[in-house]
This record gives C-alpha cells, sequence and structure tokens, in this order.
C-alpha cells in the first residue's frame, strides 16, 4: 500500500472535467484507489461521483491510497494529475 498528500492545483478544483480524467485513470489502473480530503470520508477514486462529492478546491489538500502491484508508479501518475492545471 501507497499513500501520498496532495494538494489541488487545478484552478477550478476537482470540478466535473478533471473529476472525469482523474477517475478514469484511477479506474485504468486496476488498482484499489482512494482519496480524501483532509480528516474527511476515503471514497473510490475510480468514481467519478465518489470524486466529485468531495468538494475538492483549488489549496485543498487530498490523501491519496493505492493498494496492488506498482502501487508506487500509480500514485505518481495520479499525484501529477492532482498536481496539475487541467483547465490550464
Amino acid at each position: 500500500m501507497a499513500t501520498r498528500t496532495v494538494t489541488i492545483a487545478g484552478s477550478h478544483g476537482l470540478h466535473a472535467r478533471p473529476a472525469k480524467l482523474f477517475s478514469a485513470a484511477a479506474k485504468d489502473s486496476g488498482l484499489d484507489v482512494t482519496i480524501a480530503k483532509v480528516d474527511g470520508k476515503a471514497v473510490n477514486a475510480a468514481s467519478i461521483l465518489g470524486v466529485i462529492s468531495l468538494g475538492a478546491n483549488t489549496g485543498d489538500v487530498v490523501t491519496l491510497t493505492v493498494e496492488g502491484d506498482d502501487a508506487e508508479g500509480v500514485l505518481d501518475q495520479l499525484a501529477t494529475m492532482l498536481e496539475t492545471d487541467q483547465d490550464a
């Protein structure tokens, strides 16, 4: 299991479009991936509705957890997505 804390960089937070891209990447990894706001409930990162329900805005800190083979590689990819402004 690998865990990392990431700050949301998107200029409009984790709204529909970046949430869709992020959840698709989490699903495509084939691993169990969760995302949670600090002191919040973890949700399935492969679920776009779960990701949007976090209400993660620009500058919010989230924790990613990945379980399975190549968890660190998947974590690197997903963290990079959240640390990049997908709306730029």
